[in-house]
């Protein structure tokens, strides 16, 4: 997994978290389940980050 990966999917993560907060924080159910987007999203892309870093062993 190349850094910019990472920092990409580690940055892409924190935003989702801190967008949920906001949604939830001001009762906006749609922020809110795209924060959740996000962080699946990222968790998604590191995980097939991982798997190809895997594979090149």
């Amino acid at each position: 997994m190349g850094f910019d990966e990472k920092i990409g999917n580690a940055t892409e993560n924190t935003a989702g978290k801190v967008k949920e907060g906001v949604g939830r924080a001001t009762d906006n159910e749609r922020l809110e389940a795209e924060g959740r987007n996000d962080q699946a999203s990222a968790n998604i892309k590191q995980a097939g980050e991982k798997i190809k870093d895997a594979f090149k062993s």
